[in-house]
């Protein structure tokens, strides 16, 4: 104990520098998900289907271009109504990933299989210099 008192600044530093060096892993895991790339050849090659669960104001100020919105707390009662096709690849994006990624297991819960989240969400997209629209 008196090792501990004696040595507390060298001991937080050690903490700090820890923290920092796990930080780009927990960056990491937070924009895991799909790539702007990767959603791009889903659309075209499989038909992917592209479901904004930002808020409707989020939704106009910038989406992909085919994105439907319906915003995460409907998602339950209106994705089966809005992607009646549950064989298709279906993407979630938000504005971050993080409401997407939680997106996606509603979605599961629902029978779509590959339903999959855009890792970093819209930012990621608008940082591809991939085109947005407005509404």
């Amino acid at each position: 104990m008196k090792f501990i008192l004696d040595n507390w600044m060298l001991i937080s530093l050690a903490m700090v520098s820890g923290g920092l060096l796990l930080w780009p892993v927990l960056q990491g895991a937070a924009t895991a998900g799909l790539s702007p790339a990767g959603a791009v050849l889903l659309v075209n090659r499989e038909k992917a289907v592209v479901v904004d669960v930002s808020e409707p104001g989020e939704f106009a100020a910038g989406h992909l271009g085919s994105a439907k919105n319906i915003p995460l707390g409907e998602l339950e009662n209106k994705l089966v109504a809005t992607v009646k096709n549950k064989t298709l690849p279906l993407i979630l994006v938000c504005q971050t990933g993080a409401r997407s990624g939680r997106a996606v297991a509603i979605a599961k819960k629902l029978g779509y299989e590959q339903a999959q989240s855009l890792g970093g969400g819209l930012t990621a997209w608008k940082g591809a210099n991939l085109p947005i629209e407005k509404a």
